[in-house]
């Protein structure tokens, strides 16, 4: 450890970049206390704190939701936006060509996606807005005329897109995703605050508590590393053969496949399906037709039973992990791969059994990974009552995307030193 930190050191420009980065995200967090004028907020930081979904929502924010800064959207519309386009990739032709254009092709479609992530915030503004003032009984937005609601909403859109090139900005300098480490340091800026809350809490029957929630929290950590590490390798080996008069090939490799392929994708997924039903009862709630404003209310009460609430997230996380996978996941693909290059699986034929075979690994391989993930977004609704501890959450898709994050960035920070070996720096 004391090595790399000496190796760090001296590579200038590494250290140089750190700093930038560093720079950057304290830009970010003096951005998420810039709250935007006209907003009551009173009410707001009791209602996120009892509703779940945007209880998460405001984790990715970093807080800046429950500020109502000027960037409380966070990252979330160009992560939805990114989604979007990986999608429409796999069943629009012309994009899916576009995407094999190599650097070219990856450039317009994160043009795509920038452009998209506009109008999206856009959307996601006026829709949190009405929401949020409903559930405060009109309070939030009280007294604001059309155009100071519109004027909000270019505040909040503005808000995102500086965000979006702030976390492409520290991507260029290639020490973690942007994207991530922005959420990543939102998540880690509440910890004082919740590790000041539980002290100020703090009494001689709450020790037994602390140390369920301290092995509980080990325990999750633990089982976040191993499964972002995990994989199943899958032996491949490449038949040798004559290239001019040399022999090439005759080596055995391995194919990795990821126990945890998609991420944190799923629980995002996960999030914006379970938000729709009570969002939109929200709306009808206050209906002139009385079966209407009923089936409102009984919707959102539904959601508000923390039973339902979590069988409902646990179910759509298992089945968007599935579905995400296959996505992202062409076994067919990386079959005519392996076969162009000379490349198979032993005792398994080239071809269309060989992408069967990877098809059924994978879905074996996979199940591990959906139930993983399922048990982490509910994470919060099982640790509460067992801990007894309310002033520090212990979300699982926080201690997810941290682990994922730091893993990620120690790689890339690892790989640029090595190359430096290689350079004789």
């Amino acid at each position: 450890m004391l090595e790399k930190l000496k190796q760090l050191w001296k590579a200038k420009d590494v250290r140089n970049s750190i700093g930038y980065v560093l720079a950057l995200l304290i830009v970010y967090r003096i951005a998420a206390h810039i709250p935007i004028p006209g907003i009551n907020i009173v009410e707001l930081k009791d209602y996120l704190a009892s509703n779940q979904a945007l209880g998460l929502l405001n984790l990715f924010s970093g807080g800046a939701l429950q500020n109502f800064s000027i960037i409380m959207l966070g990252v979330g519309p160009y992560i939805t936006a990114s989604i979007i386009f990986q999608l429409l990739v796999m069943i629009i032709p012309s994009l899916e060509s576009l995407s094999k254009e190599g650097e070219y092709g990856q450039q317009k479609i994160n043009q795509y996606t920038r452009i998209l992530t506009v109008p999206l915030s856009f959307i996601q503004a006026y829709g949190y807005l009405k929401i949020l003032s409903n559930q405060t009984g009109g309070a939030l937005l009280s007294g604001m005329s059309t155009f100071q609601l519109l004027t909000t909403m270019v505040i909040i859109t503005g808000g995102t897109m500086f965000l979006m090139w702030i976390g492409e900005l520290i991507t260029e300098k290639h020490i973690g995703n942007g994207v991530s480490l922005i959420i990543f340091a939102g998540i880690v800026a509440r910890v004082p605050s919740s590790i000041r809350n539980t002290l100020l809490a703090f009494d001689s029957t709450m020790v037994l508590n602390l140390i369920i929630f301290t092995a509980v929290a080990l325990i999750t950590i633990a089982g976040v590393v191993l499964m972002t590490e995990g994989q199943r390798n899958i032996p491949v080996s490449y038949a040798r053969h004559m290239v001019g008069s040399r022999s090439v090939g005759g080596v055995t490799t391995h194919l990795p496949l990821r126990v945890n392929q998609a991420g944190v994708i799923p629980i995002i997924f996960a999030i914006s399906v379970i938000l729709v039903p009570p969002m939109v009862a929200q709306f009808f709630i206050r209906s002139q037709v009385a079966w209407m404003a009923h089936v409102a209310q009984w919707t959102i009460d539904v959601f508000k039973d923390q039973t339902i609430y979590a069988i409902s997230y646990f179910v759509l996380v298992f089945l968007f992990t599935y579905f995400y996978t296959a996505v992202i996941f062409k076994p067919q693909q990386i079959a005519e791969n392996l076969q162009k290059q000379g490349g198979f699986i032993p005792g398994i034929r080239p071809g269309r059994p060989t992408a069967d075979y990877l098809n059924l690994v994978m879905n074996r391989v996979v199940l591990a990974g959906a139930i993983f993930l399922g048990i982490v977004a509910i994470l919060p609704i099982i640790s509460s009552p067992l801990t007894g501890i309310s002033t520090v959450a212990l979300g699982g898709t926080g201690l997810l995307i941290v682990v994922s994050v730091v893993i990620e960035t120690i790689k890339q920070i690892d790989a640029q030193l090595i190359m430096r070996d290689y350079e004789g720096f």
